[in-house]
């Protein structure tokens, strides 16, 4: 058996490998189909005011409407005339610190979420959902 090593030449350095976003890197606009959960939403003035919970679009039309965010408050909506850039990193919008306190709820029809990690364990309570069916779907507010 053979082993093949490889190795740098003289005075030439490894890349090093980053892993996941730093603070410090440049954030690459993205669009709104490639938005993530979870992705801070910024107010005009740079402070964060809350996470990205879903986007409200119209797939038929691939019409995008707006972002349902999660704050401290509850679920608010951000219509899409009220985004200014949406990166990899976060999310900025034209409000002010005031105008993003005061958002609105979100209206319309409700929506549900599924989890099907709810009884993915190994204790009894667990055990018994999986036998029994027990419903999965939760609605948000």
């Amino acid at each position: 058996m053979v082993f093949v090593t490889w190795r740098l030449p003289a005075g030439v350095k490894a890349p090093a490998i980053k892993k996941g976003l730093d603070v410090s890197d440049e954030a690459a606009p993205i669009a709104y189909s490639a938005l993530e959960k979870g992705v801070p939403l910024l107010a005009q003035s740079g402070k964060q005011f809350g996470t990205v919970e879903h986007v409200l679009q119209i797939p038929e039309e691939d019409l995008f409407d707006g972002i349902v965010v999660a704050t401290s408050d509850g679920l608010r909506f951000v219509d899409r005339d009220q985004i200014g850039e949406i990166t990899t990193a976060y999310v900025r919008c034209t409000l002010t610190d005031e105008q993003a306190a005061s958002l609105p709820a979100p209206s319309g029809t409700d929506t549900f979420a599924a989890n099907a990690l709810q009884d993915a364990g190994t204790s009894l309570h667990d055990r018994f959902g999986r036998m029994f069916g027990r419903e999965r779907w939760t609605q948000k507010h």
